[in-house]
């Protein structure tokens, strides 16, 4: 069995995260475990733990967008493998979760030995699919290479574009000028291709969940 030194769970639901915590901290004692409810809070735990061994996301939490924090996690922390643990099951969703650097998938329906045994799979170097996933050929997303060339303020920004912040509100939040926020805005659109904060929002529309009755 693996013990890894740490690891770091980002998800927004407190009886999940902490029923999955209890769960897994009596099968690996000696585990570390960091916490993060938001890309936010997600985003200052993996700077502090650049050596933390395993990463689970779920790509719903408050300021994901999608698949957009997978990609920021795989391009940024190539070291830290991502297990995305998601209600969502469909075919379609896990292959572009695998597609876009997950080492593993894991539904919430999933039974906590089987999450367990996913854990272990990937810590030992393998990949972990549901039981009955087919792959699909794989497609190339250029979007997806696209965000991935972003750099880390650069896809911040973006983020808060898609939150439909203005420019004088993000310069005030990250604590810049509003002319280096339009300096990064034009660096970010040569990126992705588009012409303005619009045509970018669009752009990583694609990389967003399919809407689905998660209930």
């Amino acid at each position: 069995m693996i013990q890894p030194d740490k690891i770091i769970v980002a998800d927004d639901h407190p009886l999940f995260r902490q029923a999955l915590l209890e769960t897994l901290k009596t099968r690996m004692p000696s585990s570390a475990w960091y916490q993060a409810e938001t890309v936010e809070q997600l985003n200052e735990v993996l700077q502090a733990q650049q050596d933390a061994d395993l990463l689970l996301l779920d790509l719903n939490i408050p300021g994901a967008h999608g698949f957009n924090t997978l990609i920021y996690a795989r391009n940024h922390y190539p070291q830290i493998p991502v297990v995305v643990v998601s209600a969502y099951e469909d075919n379609e969703t896990i292959a572009r979760a695998m597609e876009f650097g997950a080492s593993g998938f894991v539904p919430k329906s999933t039974p906590v030995e089987d999450i367990f045994l996913a854990i272990q799979t990937v810590l030992s170097g393998e990949l972990w699919t549901p039981q009955g996933f087919k792959s699909p050929a794989a497609e190339h997303c250029d979007i997806a290479v696209r965000v991935a060339s972003l750099t880390q303020q650069q896809h911040k920004i973006l983020m808060m574009f898609a939150q439909g912040l203005q420019n004088k509100q993000i310069a005030y939040d990250l604590d810049v000028t509003e002319a280096t926020i339009k300096a990064h805005a034009t660096a970010i659109f040569k990126k992705l291709n588009v012409r303005n904060r619009t045509q970018a929002v669009i752009a990583i529309g694609q990389l967003d969940l399919a809407e689905q009755n998660l209930s």
